[in-house]
Protein backbone atom coordinates (compact mmCIF):
# COMPACT_ATOMS: atom_id res chain seq x y z
CA UNK A 1 0.00 0.00 0.00
CA UNK A 2 1.41 3.44 -0.70
CA UNK A 3 2.78 4.83 2.44
CA UNK A 4 1.43 8.51 4.15
CA UNK A 5 4.45 8.29 7.26
CA UNK A 6 3.57 11.20 8.76
CA UNK A 7 -0.03 11.38 10.58
CA UNK A 8 -2.17 13.93 9.34
CA UNK A 9 -3.78 15.66 12.33
CA UNK A 10 -3.29 19.39 11.24
CA UNK A 11 -2.72 20.35 7.72
CA UNK A 12 -3.64 23.32 5.04
CA UNK A 13 -5.20 23.15 1.06
CA UNK A 14 -1.79 22.29 -0.06
CA UNK A 15 -1.01 19.37 2.44
CA UNK A 16 -4.84 18.46 1.81
CA UNK A 17 -3.82 18.29 -2.29
CA UNK A 18 -1.12 16.79 -1.87
CA UNK A 19 -2.99 13.63 0.02
CA UNK A 20 -5.61 13.75 -2.24
CA UNK A 21 -3.31 12.50 -4.90
CA UNK A 22 -1.24 10.07 -3.14
CA UNK A 23 -5.34 8.36 -1.92
CA UNK A 24 -6.09 8.78 -5.65
CA UNK A 25 -3.50 5.94 -6.65
CA UNK A 26 -4.95 3.64 -3.64
CA UNK A 27 -7.82 1.01 -3.86
CA UNK A 28 -10.94 2.07 -1.22
CA UNK A 29 -9.85 -0.75 1.00
CA UNK A 30 -6.26 1.08 1.27
CA UNK A 31 -7.89 4.23 1.53
CA UNK A 32 -10.18 2.90 4.51
CA UNK A 33 -6.60 1.16 6.28
CA UNK A 34 -5.17 4.82 5.37
CA UNK A 35 -8.11 6.39 8.03
CA UNK A 36 -7.79 4.18 10.15
CA UNK A 37 -3.84 4.45 11.25
CA UNK A 38 -4.31 8.04 10.35
CA UNK A 39 -7.18 8.84 12.96
CA UNK A 40 -7.79 8.29 16.46
CA UNK A 41 -11.29 8.99 16.19
CA UNK A 42 -12.96 8.14 13.30
CA UNK A 43 -16.40 6.98 12.72
CA UNK A 44 -18.79 5.92 9.89
CA UNK A 45 -21.83 7.80 9.25
CA UNK A 46 -24.55 6.03 7.12
CA UNK A 47 -28.35 5.57 6.55
CA UNK A 48 -27.19 1.96 5.11
CA UNK A 49 -27.14 3.18 1.17
CA UNK A 50 -25.51 0.92 -0.78
CA UNK A 51 -22.09 2.77 -0.57
CA UNK A 52 -22.28 3.09 2.88
CA UNK A 53 -23.16 -0.64 2.95
CA UNK A 54 -20.09 -1.38 0.76
CA UNK A 55 -17.73 0.17 3.07
CA UNK A 56 -19.23 -1.27 6.18
CA UNK A 57 -18.10 -5.47 4.21
CA UNK A 58 -14.66 -3.19 3.52
CA UNK A 59 -13.77 -2.28 7.13
CA UNK A 60 -15.11 -5.75 8.40
CA UNK A 61 -13.10 -7.70 5.72
CA UNK A 62 -9.83 -6.32 6.95
CA UNK A 63 -11.17 -6.38 10.55
CA UNK A 64 -11.18 -2.88 11.34
CA UNK A 65 -13.58 -1.77 13.91
CA UNK A 66 -15.57 1.91 13.05
CA UNK A 67 -18.44 2.91 15.14
CA UNK A 68 -21.44 3.53 13.29
CA UNK A 69 -23.32 7.00 13.48
CA UNK A 70 -26.63 6.61 12.15
CA UNK A 71 -29.56 9.81 12.40
CA UNK A 72 -32.60 8.37 12.48
CA UNK A 73 -34.52 11.33 10.81
CA UNK A 74 -37.77 9.37 12.36
CA UNK A 75 -39.14 9.29 8.59
CA UNK A 76 -36.90 6.65 7.03
CA UNK A 77 -38.79 3.82 5.11
CA UNK A 78 -39.47 0.67 7.20
CA UNK A 79 -37.07 -0.79 4.88
CA UNK A 80 -34.28 1.35 5.73
CA UNK A 81 -34.47 0.52 9.57
CA UNK A 82 -34.76 -2.89 9.01
CA UNK A 83 -31.32 -2.74 6.90
CA UNK A 84 -29.82 -1.17 9.75
CA UNK A 85 -30.72 -4.00 12.36
CA UNK A 86 -29.67 -6.46 9.83
CA UNK A 87 -26.58 -4.92 9.23
CA UNK A 88 -25.63 -4.95 12.93
CA UNK A 89 -26.47 -7.86 13.38
CA UNK A 90 -23.86 -9.13 10.63
CA UNK A 91 -21.15 -7.10 11.50
CA UNK A 92 -21.46 -6.13 14.83
CA UNK A 93 -20.21 -2.62 14.74
CA UNK A 94 -21.25 -0.21 17.53
CA UNK A 95 -24.27 1.44 16.35
CA UNK A 96 -24.86 4.91 17.46
CA UNK A 97 -28.34 6.33 16.41
CA UNK A 98 -29.18 9.86 17.06
CA UNK A 99 -32.88 11.21 16.51
CA UNK A 100 -34.13 14.78 16.15
CA UNK A 101 -33.78 17.12 19.26
CA UNK A 102 -36.74 16.17 22.14
CA UNK A 103 -38.17 13.28 19.90
CA UNK A 104 -38.24 9.30 19.89
CA UNK A 105 -40.99 8.74 17.17
CA UNK A 106 -42.96 10.55 14.59
CA UNK A 107 -45.54 11.25 16.45
CA UNK A 108 -42.85 13.32 18.81
CA UNK A 109 -41.71 15.02 15.55
CA UNK A 110 -45.26 16.24 14.50
CA UNK A 111 -46.42 17.41 17.88
CA UNK A 112 -43.06 19.50 18.24
CA UNK A 113 -42.99 20.59 14.51
CA UNK A 114 -46.42 20.11 13.31
CA UNK A 115 -47.71 17.88 10.19
CA UNK A 116 -45.55 17.68 6.93
CA UNK A 117 -43.13 19.78 7.67
CA UNK A 118 -40.80 19.46 4.66
CA UNK A 119 -43.40 20.89 2.70
CA UNK A 120 -44.19 23.68 4.71
CA UNK A 121 -39.96 24.67 5.31
CA UNK A 122 -37.46 21.77 3.97
CA UNK A 123 -34.28 24.07 5.81
CA UNK A 124 -36.46 23.97 8.91
CA UNK A 125 -37.07 20.29 8.18
CA UNK A 126 -33.58 19.40 7.04
CA UNK A 127 -31.90 21.22 9.76
CA UNK A 128 -34.08 19.38 12.23
CA UNK A 129 -33.95 16.26 11.12
CA UNK A 130 -30.05 16.15 9.74
CA UNK A 131 -28.18 18.73 10.69
CA UNK A 132 -28.40 19.64 14.33
CA UNK A 133 -28.36 15.76 15.33
CA UNK A 134 -25.68 15.08 13.39
CA UNK A 135 -23.76 17.89 14.72
CA UNK A 136 -24.58 16.89 18.68
CA UNK A 137 -23.53 13.52 17.43
CA UNK A 138 -19.86 14.54 16.27
CA UNK A 139 -19.68 17.08 19.98
CA UNK A 140 -20.81 13.77 21.95
CA UNK A 141 -18.38 11.17 20.03
CA UNK A 142 -15.50 13.85 20.04
CA UNK A 143 -15.42 12.83 16.52
CA UNK A 144 -11.87 14.13 14.28
CA UNK A 145 -12.69 12.02 10.87
CA UNK A 146 -15.84 10.85 8.97
CA UNK A 147 -16.17 8.09 6.65
CA UNK A 148 -18.68 8.49 4.28
CA UNK A 149 -20.22 6.81 1.05
CA UNK A 150 -20.44 9.97 -0.97
CA UNK A 151 -19.90 9.53 -5.10
CA UNK A 152 -18.73 11.53 -7.58
CA UNK A 153 -21.13 10.01 -9.83
CA UNK A 154 -23.94 10.75 -7.93
CA UNK A 155 -23.29 14.43 -9.32
CA UNK A 156 -25.01 17.32 -8.40
CA UNK A 157 -23.02 19.04 -5.34
CA UNK A 158 -21.11 15.92 -5.42
CA UNK A 159 -19.77 15.82 -8.94
CA UNK A 160 -16.69 17.54 -7.89
CA UNK A 161 -16.20 15.82 -4.16
CA UNK A 162 -12.29 14.79 -3.40
CA UNK A 163 -11.83 11.78 -1.74
CA UNK A 164 -10.67 13.95 1.74
CA UNK A 165 -12.61 16.72 2.34
CA UNK A 166 -12.47 19.06 5.75
CA UNK A 167 -15.67 20.61 6.35
CA UNK A 168 -15.39 24.43 6.42
CA UNK A 169 -15.41 26.00 9.88
CA UNK A 170 -15.38 22.83 11.94
CA UNK A 171 -12.49 20.92 10.59
CA UNK A 172 -13.80 17.41 10.39
CA UNK A 173 -12.72 15.60 8.27
CA UNK A 174 -14.70 13.92 5.72
CA UNK A 175 -12.67 10.82 4.16
CA UNK A 176 -14.99 9.41 0.74
CA UNK A 177 -13.54 6.19 -0.34
CA UNK A 178 -15.24 4.92 -2.93
CA UNK A 179 -15.50 9.20 -4.78
CA UNK A 180 -14.35 7.77 -7.86
CA UNK A 181 -16.55 4.50 -7.97
CA UNK A 182 -19.93 3.97 -10.15
CA UNK A 183 -23.45 2.91 -9.24
CA UNK A 184 -22.07 -0.01 -10.96
CA UNK A 185 -19.24 -0.84 -9.16
CA UNK A 186 -21.12 -0.62 -5.94
CA UNK A 187 -24.01 -3.12 -6.74
CA UNK A 188 -21.57 -5.14 -8.47
CA UNK A 189 -19.93 -5.14 -5.09
CA UNK A 190 -23.04 -5.65 -3.03
CA UNK A 191 -23.84 -8.39 -5.36
CA UNK A 192 -20.31 -10.30 -5.57
CA UNK A 193 -19.75 -10.30 -1.76
CA UNK A 194 -23.41 -10.89 -0.47
CA UNK A 195 -23.86 -7.54 1.22
CA UNK A 196 -27.33 -6.92 2.33
CA UNK A 197 -28.94 -4.06 0.74
CA UNK A 198 -32.34 -2.09 1.27
CA UNK A 199 -34.75 -4.49 -0.66
CA UNK A 200 -36.11 -0.85 -2.19
CA UNK A 201 -33.08 -0.99 -4.61
CA UNK A 202 -35.39 -4.38 -6.47
CA UNK A 203 -38.10 -1.92 -6.51
CA UNK A 204 -35.92 0.63 -8.96
CA UNK A 205 -34.53 2.81 -5.95
CA UNK A 206 -30.59 3.59 -6.46
CA UNK A 207 -30.65 6.16 -3.43
CA UNK A 208 -32.76 5.93 -0.67
CA UNK A 209 -34.06 8.62 2.00
CA UNK A 210 -36.67 9.76 3.60
CA UNK A 211 -40.08 7.85 2.40
CA UNK A 212 -42.06 11.45 1.52
CA UNK A 213 -39.08 12.57 -1.02
CA UNK A 214 -37.79 9.71 -2.36
CA UNK A 215 -39.34 7.84 -5.04
CA UNK A 216 -37.72 4.77 -7.85
CA UNK A 217 -35.16 6.13 -10.22
CA UNK A 218 -36.26 5.62 -13.88
CA UNK A 219 -34.85 4.05 -16.98
CA UNK A 220 -32.07 6.75 -18.05
CA UNK A 221 -32.02 9.09 -14.87
CA UNK A 222 -29.00 10.04 -12.99
CA UNK A 223 -28.69 7.94 -9.70
CA UNK A 224 -29.65 10.12 -7.06
CA UNK A 225 -33.05 11.63 -9.58
CA UNK A 226 -35.74 9.96 -7.20
CA UNK A 227 -34.58 12.06 -4.12
CA UNK A 228 -36.42 15.36 -3.93
CA UNK A 229 -37.61 14.74 -7.68
CA UNK A 230 -39.30 18.52 -9.18
CA UNK A 231 -36.77 20.20 -6.83
CA UNK A 232 -33.13 21.63 -7.87
CA UNK A 233 -32.25 20.63 -4.02
CA UNK A 234 -29.21 17.51 -4.23
CA UNK A 235 -28.26 17.75 -0.88
CA UNK A 236 -30.20 17.61 2.76
CA UNK A 237 -28.01 19.90 4.78
CA UNK A 238 -26.12 17.62 5.67
CA UNK A 239 -22.85 18.16 3.42
CA UNK A 240 -23.21 21.65 3.59
CA UNK A 241 -22.05 24.58 5.20
CA UNK A 242 -22.93 23.96 9.15
CA UNK A 243 -23.08 28.10 9.64
CA UNK A 244 -24.82 28.72 6.88
CA UNK A 245 -27.39 26.47 7.25
CA UNK A 246 -27.60 27.31 10.96
CA UNK A 247 -28.14 30.73 10.32
CA UNK A 248 -30.80 30.22 7.93
CA UNK A 249 -32.55 27.63 10.51
CA UNK A 250 -31.87 31.06 12.85
CA UNK A 251 -33.73 33.16 10.56
CA UNK A 252 -36.74 31.14 9.84
CA UNK A 253 -37.25 30.78 13.46
CA UNK A 254 -37.47 34.40 14.01
CA UNK A 255 -39.52 34.96 11.01
CA UNK A 256 -41.83 32.43 12.50
CA UNK A 257 -42.02 33.70 16.11
CA UNK A 258 -42.36 37.45 14.70
CA UNK A 259 -45.20 36.26 12.96
CA UNK A 260 -46.50 34.47 15.95
CA UNK A 261 -46.07 37.54 18.25
CA UNK A 262 -48.11 39.85 15.35
CA UNK A 263 -50.66 37.21 15.04
CA UNK A 264 -50.94 37.44 18.82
Amino acid sequence: MPSLTTPVLQFDEAELQNINRRLAHMSPEQILEWAYITFDKLFQETAFGPSGNVITDMLSAKNISVPVIFLDTLHHFDETLELAKRSQERYGFKLLTFKPEGCETREDFIRKHGDELWKRDDVVYDYSVKVEPARRAYKQTEARAMLTGRRQSQKGDRANLQIVEIEKGTGLIKINPLATWSFQQVWTYLRANEVPYNALLDQGYKSVGDYHSTRPVKEGEDERAGRWAGSEKTECGLHKDYFAMRAAFMARKEKQQSQTAVAA
